[in-house]
């Protein structure tokens, strides 16, 4: 076992070409020896950017420079969490299922070990100008100053979320809308995409509008799956979140996401449902 690091400016180092060390920053909010997802969905996307990166400036077979990268832009990426994510150094490996210049697919693995714990892919589409048709039913959130601090630690432990600043409003159980902005890179020393920092904010709102107490229920996720239908843009990720649970153990947090400008996207998660032990 590998024991986390206590830089405090990020949740991960690189230690080799496609692996990296949990900080402290990562740590999971259920249990202390476990990474949050949130920041563990951000570094896939940051290492997705960076293997198109260098894809893009490579030869394809006929000698011709390839650039699977051009004017495509994330659209669509789901994660499946295959169990309990140790706060230990993890590798990523990422490949192209379906390669194209107005659609491509891309997976990555996250192994720990020789245990693989997240399985994501990604499309990737064309960029085209359609602003004459754009538009959303989607209302827009307050902007993050309308907002009043939330102290989120105050119900959550674990480093990651001492590691953001969280603006919330709570209508009822299950149901809230929150501003995120995080005080820490995502890798040190590297810069990130706006995707790769939006993203690891993301899964941050099956916190923010509990309908239980979690020291008497647990309702972990075990997936996530995020939409976009525009780039976001800036610091703050913003998080319309529901929350229902279901009569048979299962639950699903929806949330539409916003940047500042607006709407950007939706995400969703299936949560497993169950009483803490002893509660």
């Amino acid at each position: 076992m590998t024991t986390p690091t206590t830089a405090p400016d990020s949740y991960y180092q690189r230690t080799g070409e496609n692996r990296y060390k949990p900080t402290l920053q990562a740590q999971g909010a259920w249990h202390p020896d476990e990474q949050h997802f949130s920041p563990l969905g951000g570094l896939i996307v940051h290492a997705i950017d960076r293997y198109r990166s260098d894809r893009s400036a490579g030869p394809d077979r006929s000698g011709r420079p390839e650039r699977p990268g051009t004017g495509l832009a994330l659209a669509r990426i789901s994660f499946d969490i295959l169990g309990l994510i140790a706060l230990e150094e993890c590798e990523v490996t990422v490949e192209t299922v379906r390669p194209g210049r107005t659609i491509e697919l891309v997976e990555a693995t996250v192994t720990i070990g020789e245990r693989a714990v997240v399985r994501a892919r990604a499309w990737f589409l064309a960029e085209l100008d359609t602003a004459a048709v754009a538009g959303t039913h989607d209302r827009r959130l307050p902007a993050p100053e309308e907002f009043e601090p939330w102290a989120m630690s105050g119900l959550w432990g674990g480093g990651y979320i001492s590691s953001i600043d969280v603006r919330r409003r709570e209508t009822a159980p299950g149901r809230a809308a929150a501003w995120i902005a995080s005080r820490a890179e995502l890798v040190a020393g590297e810069p990130s995409s706006p995707h790769a920092s939006f993203v690891a904010l993301v899964d941050t709102a099956n916190g923010i509008a509990v309908r239980q107490d979690p020291t008497a229920w647990m309702f972990p996720n075990t997936d996530l799956t995020i939409h976009f239908h525009r780039r976001p843009e800036g610091r703050w990720t913003g998080l319309d979140t529901s929350v229902s649970f279901g009569p048979s153990g299962h639950g699903v947090t929806s949330t539409v996401l916003h940047d500042v400008l607006g709407p950007v996207g939706r995400a969703e998660q299936i949560l497993t449902v169950r009483p803490q032990q002893g509660s």
